[in-house]
């Protein structure tokens, strides 16, 4: 009696178990331990995604996020030796089970184990997404085990096991931003994941246990010996061999920390241009329903007419030269006792004291200790306090304890640069330089910052005349002192500007006036068109700053972006047809169905011939004028210039470039605007400030600061033939009716002259 009394209570205990073991599930179903998602939730689970920008030859550039830096990837694009590792450490029976493993759930329950080692990739997935991290009370934790369960059986209907795997690992979050297995193989390994080595691979799986605790970055002897575990379950399931793993498990991490930061990585200027584009763009189209799309966590895709490889050629050429050009300037400005800060030129030290405090209130630190309430006097009293802060240097970041108002001054003593890239066809922005390190110095010089052009105007006075008058390069002029009367053509007081040589005497034609910046020769062409033509050409020319119509302006004197300069200069090698620079191609929300495509902005300016007689005229300036250095194959050993701050030269370049430097009052901004027949790149250098310049015009001028930029960037292109850029002659038009050949027209009108006068005129 005693006996079956026993055996009925056992299956008493049996039965109770299974009924409260099914009504445990039945109850999650229902939502009894917590809201369960939604049909439609579970087809599209809720996770943010960051925005992508993607570069014309598929790379990407950079992301938008807030907390999460996830950009998913399908498993086609996952290494085998990545889902090996993960089934064999995470759940060997993955392919074998319908979301739950009863092996190892029964073992849990056998061990009360509610906390890890019976979780399928499914369980652990519904987890991430639905459930949530696992609370620490016991009967919570069961209740939270439940839900996990018939999530994992909903997920297993309605993905594939391949899609199971992709989700989890593009859900995951690895720390340090790395949202996801992308992001995790960019940021520890500098990789896509289909690069992943299997130790690469296993490491990235060894931190789904616990990514906090397993940092390879704080901890990597902890995250060696979890990365060696990984290749033991992967020996267990027969995926490698013993010799395998016992080589692989002595093998150092190898990690490669590369962090996806707003501020650092490729074409960060242009990213911040872009990100301002976007967010009026997305307030002016929003969703269907009217809601706005998200920059930080739609998922957006945006494709971007930058191109990766000419992206990084450019910034690797512009932090070359620079190197080289700031170390010269600080060379020629060397701190002492009576000269401790270096000098602002052409300023007296009022003007000085006034140009430092203004810069102080446009900083950070002013802004948001104004924003906390503070006072101007306390917040100048800390400018003047001793802080610890990381400064910038050639060399590297320095950690120093500086006063920021001396910050503020080293800071200035810094020379910056801005390049620019454009395919004239098509108005395709190839790279986008706006300075020389985005963290240090946020300013960007492409299209934010504006400054005097100097004699890179000149083409555009040039194009007016060759326009209206068809004047031909071989038309001469004499170079002599030229004034033009006052109050003509709008001007107040005679104009009488002198040759930067201060030479005069010789009879120039237009192709040599233009290549030697002759200055006399540009009052003359000025006089005969007037400034109002010259600025209305510019102004189709996509040239929207403010242009004076008075004749002054035929030196350079407007402040104009390199931005309005090179969709300008690309006019003249687009047959006269301008079009507005395009930066984006496409936007695709995350599903890739496009929100919005670009339609070129182009405008009729000049007649070909125009155009292409005024690109022949800056053929000289790469011959014989200001840019001819281009062209050199040796090193001049008694310039001193090219020794010390070009580093690579030679270029030697001997295909067609058309191109014109510029060089501003007292050398405050140099300039070289370079063209061949599908790439139109401009170049500027110079200080924050007008009156941070070099003294000599031999450092200062364009042709030293800004030209060995281009030079650079050109040679490095040159060597990838798949990047296309042409070395061919510029296309000519079918009629040209302008001479250009001005040695044999020379020879022509000599021969005339003598049968003239042989025949008695």
């Amino acid at each position: 009696m005693k006996r079956l009394l026993t055996i009925r209570l056992l299956w008493a205990s049996i039965l109770i178990g299974l009924v409260s073991f099914f009504g445990l599930f039945i109850l999650a179903g229902n939502g009894t331990f917590g809201e369960m998602p939604q049909f439609e939730q579970l087809e599209n689970p809720n996770t943010n995604l960051a925005t992508q920008i993607i570069s014309s030859d598929g790379e990407i550039l950079g992301k938008y996020y807030f907390n999460d830096n996830r950009t998913p990837i399908t498993y086609d694009e996952l290494p085998k030796n990545l889902v090996d590792a993960l089934i064999a450490t995470e759940d060997e029976r993955f392919y074998d089970h319908p979301g739950i493993d009863v092996r190892s759930t029964l073992r849990a329950i056998v061990f009360l184990n509610t906390r890890g080692g019976s979780s399928t990739i499914s369980q652990q997935l519904a987890r991430q997404l639905f459930v949530g991290v696992r609370s620490r009370n016991i009967i919570q934790a069961i209740l939270q085990k439940a839900r996990e369960w018939v999530l994992a059986i909903q997920i297993e209907k309605r993905y594939t096991k391949n899609e199971i795997i992709a989700m989890y690992l593009n859900i995951y979050d690895f720390n340090n931003t790395a949202d996801g297995v992308r992001s995790a193989s960019k940021i520890y390994f500098n990789k896509t994941p289909d690069s992943l080595l299997i130790e690469d691979a296993a490491t990235l799986v060894g931190m789904l246990k616990n990514s906090s605790l397993y940092n390879p970055l704080r901890r990597p002897e902890l995250v060696t010996e979890r990365r060696n575990v990984v290749f033991q379950q992967m020996y267990r399931n027969e995926m490698i061999t013993k010799d395998q793993r016992d080589s692989l498990s002595r093998l150092p991490l190898n990690i490669d920390y590369s962090p996806e930061s707003h501020r650092e990585g490729l074409a960060t200027y242009f990213r911040a241009y872009l990100q301002e584009f976007m967010n009026k763009w997305l307030r002016d189209n929003p969703k269907s329903n009217g809601e706005r799309y998200n920059l930080y966590k739609d998922g957006l895709r945006i494709y971007t007419t930058i191109d990766s490889r000419l992206q990084s050629i450019a910034e690797e050429s512009v932090n070359e030269h620079m190197k080289n050009l700031q170390s010269e300037f600080f060379a020629q400005n060397k701190k002492s006792e009576e000269n401790p800060t270096p000098p602002f030129r052409e300023l007296r030290e009022g003007q000085v004291d006034t140009l430092i405090k203004l810069s102080a209130m446009r900083s950070e630190r002013w802004r948001k200790m104004k924003l906390s309430g503070k006072d101007e006097d306390e917040i100048w009293d800390t400018f003047q306090v001793e802080t610890p802060m990381k400064i910038f240097s050639w060399n590297g970041e320095i950690d120093t304890i500086m006063k920021p108002i001396d910050s503020i001054k080293y800071y200035k003593f810094h020379l910056r640069a801005s390049m620019m890239s454009m395919e004239p066809q098509t108005g395709h922005v190839k790279a986008w330089v706006g300075g020389v390190n985005y963290k240090h110095f946020q300013y960007d010089q492409v299209k934010q910052g504006r400054r005097q052009i100097g004699s890179t105007f000149k083409p555009f006075l040039y194009a007016t005349a060759i326009d209206q008058l068809k004047l031909s390069p071989c038309y001469t002029v004499p170079d002599a002192l030229y004034c033009i009367e006052p109050r003509k053509h709008g001007n107040m007081d005679a104009w009488c500007p002198k040759n930067s040589s201060d030479k005069y005497g010789q009879t120039r034609n237009l192709k040599n006036a233009l290549a030697n910046s002759i200055n006399t020769i540009s009052a003359r062409l000025m006089d005969q068109v007037g400034p109002k033509p010259v600025v209305a050409l510019m102004k189709k020319m996509g040239i929207n700053s403010f242009l004076p119509e008075v004749p002054s302006i035929a030196l350079g004197t407007p402040d104009i972006s390199l931005y309005e300069m090179v969709g300008a200069y690309s006019t003249f090698v687009n047959k006269g047809i301008y079009i507005e620079p395009i930066f984006i191609t496409r936007i695709e929300d995350k599903n890739g169905v496009p929100l919005f495509e670009v339609i070129p902005n182009t405008t009729d300016v000049i007649s070909e011939e125009a155009a292409y007689v005024t690109v022949n005229l800056m053929e000289g300036v790469t011959k014989y004028g200001s840019g001819g250095r281009l062209r050199h194959s040796g090193l001049e050993e008694t310039n001193y210039i090219y020794k010390n701050l070009v580093t690579g030269y030679p270029y030697a370049f001997e295909n067609a470039i058309a191109g014109k430097t510029g060089t501003t009052q007292n050398q405050s901004d140099g300039w070289f605007m370079g063209m061949v027949p599908n790439l139109v790149t401009g170049v500027w250098v110079g200080g924050e400030d007008r009156s941070i310049h070099f003294e000599d015009i031999a450092f200062g001028q364009g042709a030293t600061m800004a030209l060995p930029i281009w030079g650079q960037y050109m040679k490095e292109a040159y060597l990838n033939p798949d990047l296309g850029i042409s070395s061919e002659d510029f296309p000519v038009p079918e009629l040209v009716t302008i001479p250009l050949d001005c040695e044999n027209l020379n020879i022509e009108s000599s021969k005339k002259k003598k049968d003239l006068k042989e025949l008695g005129f």
